[in-house]
């Protein structure tokens, strides 16, 4: 890359596109609108289940994405989108019920400034300190079973949606299990068999033939409850969301504060996870880019918006169309703006059937997941070695079990009990005379 601010990215038009490359502008488009597809279901979802404004989430992950793009240079390919660290921390902070809207949100605002904040300054101290210390800590076995744990982790949100689970039936229905799978295997074929350009489009493409197949076979042909789309033509073209005024309370900053340590261990898991797919250490921008995403945080907090984070589905997207050119999350964030300030444009994403969603996390999820085996595989790890051994299989049970931890007051999910677990079992297995006599190159 180059040693300006800002990489000089360079036009290449087939293969893998690195970061400082690009696309054509008409296919670095469609590639950004992608991107906004996949994270739409997320981060749409995590601010209804808090009783937030999903608009104004959607628009301040634009804002987010933007952020993070300048503050680390646009090296790290990347898109902030509401995090669900903080939807069990802030539903007991503010008393709210899932799914219901939340009286008492400009308390949980005051909770996401402050785990910002918490965010921002660790980042400036791994920024000051540098960032080797991170890579003794955690050592490829370490990193790979955390990425593995972070798209295990999400599995049952995906089967969830794929299942068409709703708070009024949870058992889903086999309807939405044949259109999320129908999904799945179009974002397969295009993925393989589409010809030129279309290829880079897997899931843009692959959900549009899952949507289309869902409008014949319930709108159509009745087997399925229809696309509503009265919302459409209800909502306007532009409108400004409603934004929210923070309250700094000393028991709801407690509550959400230390969600911060679970952004860190998410963020550090993508960022490993992009290197492996790059074949780049991005390492010296861990800092960095902590620091960019609790910026962003804090922004999203102080108008009414979720914490943010980098999102798992993004990374997924990029690992199946093997473009990771950073100019690429401009073009989405710009999307998100648009869709944060046009009610309209937000209704029709909005009728997206759930199944469809569910068929594309599938996909992008279990990406995620195997993007552990690239990083073990590269990395040449000893499995032999009992210590990488126990240490990877502890790692996934807890993040495919979504084992979860209350600590001092907040519950530490799948993604953080697997990322604390593996790092602690790793470097206390490592104090061991039967590891010690292992060669260090197995580890």
């Amino acid at each position: 890359m180059s040693n300006s601010f800002l990489p000089r990215w360079s036009l290449k038009t087939e293969g893998v596109i690195m970061p400082d490359e690009r696309l054509p502008t008409g296919q670095m488009i469609v590639v950004g609108l992608q991107h906004v597809v996949a994270m739409f279901g997320a981060t749409v979802l995590a601010p209804i289940l808090m009783g937030f404004d999903p608009n104004v989430s959607i628009l301040f992950s634009g804002l987010a994405t933007l952020i993070f793009f300048f503050v680390v240079g646009g090296r790290v390919p990347s898109y902030l989108g509401s995090s669900f660290a903080f939807i069990g921390p802030v539903l007991v902070a503010t008393g709210a019920s899932v799914g219901s809207p939340n009286p008492n949100i400009s308390l949980a605002l005051g909770g996401i400034i402050a785990a910002g904040a918490l965010y921002f300054l660790i980042g400036l101290v791994v920024q000051m300190a540098g960032h080797r210390w991170i890579e003794r800590l955690m050592p490829p076995v370490v990193t790979g079973a955390i990425v593995a744990a972070i798209g295990l982790v999400l599995a049952p949100i995906a089967i969830n949606s794929a299942s068409g689970v709703t708070p009024d039936n949870a058992a889903g229905s086999d309807f939405a299990r044949w259109i999320a799978l129908a999904t799945v295997v179009a974002v397969g074929l295009v993925a393989v068999y589409a010809p030129g350009t279309a290829r880079r489009l897997p899931v843009l493409i692959g959900g549009a033939a899952g949507y289309l197949i869902y409008y014949i076979c319930a709108n159509v042909l009745g087997f399925g409850p229809p696309i509503d789309f009265a919302r459409i033509g209800q909502a306007a073209w532009f409108g400004l969301p409603t934004f929210q005024s923070p309250v700094f309370d000393a028991r709801a900053i407690s509550l959400i504060a230390p969600v911060a340590i679970i952004l860190v261990a998410e963020n550090l898991g993508h960022i490993k996870a992009i290197g492996a797919m790059t074949g780049r250490n991005l390492d010296p921008y861990l800092g960095r880019a902590f620091m960019g995403d609790g910026l962003a945080t804090m922004l999203s907090g102080s108008a009414g918006g979720t914490g943010m984070t980098t999102y798992a589905e993004n990374m997924g997207v990029m690992a199946v169309t093997r473009i990771y050119s950073t100019l690429v999350f401009i073009i989405a964030a710009g999307f998100a703006l648009l869709l944060g300030l046009s009610p309209k444009f937000g209704a029709f994403i909005g009728t997206i059937p759930g199944p469809v969603l569910g068929g594309l996390s599938i996909v992008v999820f279990g990406l995620i997941a195997a993007t552990a085996g690239r990083i073990w595989v590269e990395n040449r790890v000893d499995f032999s070695n009992p210590r990488n051994l126990i240490t990877v299989a502890v790692a996934l049970v807890l993040g495919a079990g979504n084992f979860k931890l209350n600590v001092a007051g907040f519950t530490l999910d799948g993604i953080g009990t697997a990322t604390f677990g593996a790092i602690i079992l790793y470097h206390l297995l490592r104090m061991t005379p039967a590891t010690a006599e292992r060669p260090r190159a197995a580890e």
